[in-house]
């Protein structure tokens, strides 16, 4: 797995990752909110995230990835160990929460849960602003209102959700949903974008130029 661990312990840090590293993981660590590229979780399969940075709380950030609809797997790591403590971090967004001091091997095995877990999610419910998806259903409503799809519409919507807030590179996302159609007419990706933006909103999906698409707000 690809994993993002946000830890300013140095000691902690490097240990984690030189662990991690060893279980076959390829882990990115960073010690500060600051040194972290635009979109960097993107890249990865799953979130390691402290409470307390030395510029910022991790949690905050956590739950700020969760508002812009970023379902990827996130371990809190913390010394907090109160029950109001634990209950804040999943109710902001965590997917589990580990006290310090912890086995590294603990950390793993609840990496594998959590991941265990989100690969085999009942919900299909996701927000995006006013925008809610029914991936099951394959039903967008828009502040409360049934919005109509075509059923390519609703494919490239489908499969940027998928996608969980990550780049999805333009050829490949015209492969997933056109097909050979992509070769034939080169513009009727753009087409079916447009059209979603018109019905749900212009900020919902957001071209990175010359790469992709992936859902915003």
């Amino acid at each position: 797995m690809r994993l993002l661990l946000l830890e300013d312990d140095e000691l902690l840090g490097s240990g984690l990752r030189d662990f991690l590293a060893s279980e076959g993981h390829e882990v990115t660590w960073v010690t500060r909110l600051s040194e972290l590229l635009p979109r960097q979780h993107e890249d990865v399969d799953a979130l390691l995230v402290d409470w307390q940075l030395p510029d910022g709380s991790g949690l905050d950030w956590l739950r700020g990835l969760r508002q812009r609809g970023v379902a990827i797997p996130a371990l809190m790591m913390t010394a907090r160990d109160l029950l109001a403590d634990r209950l804040q971090g999943l109710d902001s967004g965590a997917d589990d929460y580990l006290v310090k001091p912890f086995a590294p091997e603990e950390l793993t095995a609840r990496l594998r849960a959590v991941n265990r877990r989100h690969m085999g999610a009942s919900s299909s419910q996701r927000q995006y602003g006013e925008v809610w998806l029914d991936l099951a259903a394959k039903r967008a409503t828009r502040a409360g209102v049934a919005v109509e799809l075509t059923a390519r519409e609703w494919a490239v919507l489908d499969a940027l959700a998928q996608r969980a807030g990550r780049l999805y590179p333009k050829h490949e996302l015209e492969l997933q949903v056109l097909g050979t159609e992509a070769e034939v007419h080169s513009n009727a990706l753009e087409v079916h974008i447009s059209s979603l933006r018109r019905k749900l909103g212009r900020s919902l999906i957001e071209t990175a130029r010359g790469m992709g698409y992936r859902l915003g707000v």
